[in-house]
């Protein structure tokens, strides 16, 4: 199965790579507070224009260099 993660673009600077910035809420263990966690992922652009800030849904492939191992399926926004 694989994984597949809603994020949002900070970063364009690399050719055919984005930077997209994951962002989950989880619940600290004693207190109960939701707290935000995140995580970036190098992914594949895929023949997408894409510009920062723009929403995607990212899933996970064989790696296609040393850090990607995501490539951009759709653009939500």
């Amino acid at each position: 199965m694989q994984k597949t993660f809603n994020g949002k673009i900070v970063s364009v600077k690399m050719q055919k790579t984005v930077l997209v910035e994951i962002v989950r809420k989880s619940p600290h263990p004693v207190y109960k507070k939701l707290l935000k966690r995140s995580r970036k992922f190098k992914a594949d652009t895929a023949g997408f224009s894409l510009n920062l800030g723009d929403s995607v849904k990212i899933v996970e492939t064989k790696p296609i260099s040393k850090d990607k191992k995501f490539k951009v399926l759709e653009v939500l926004k």
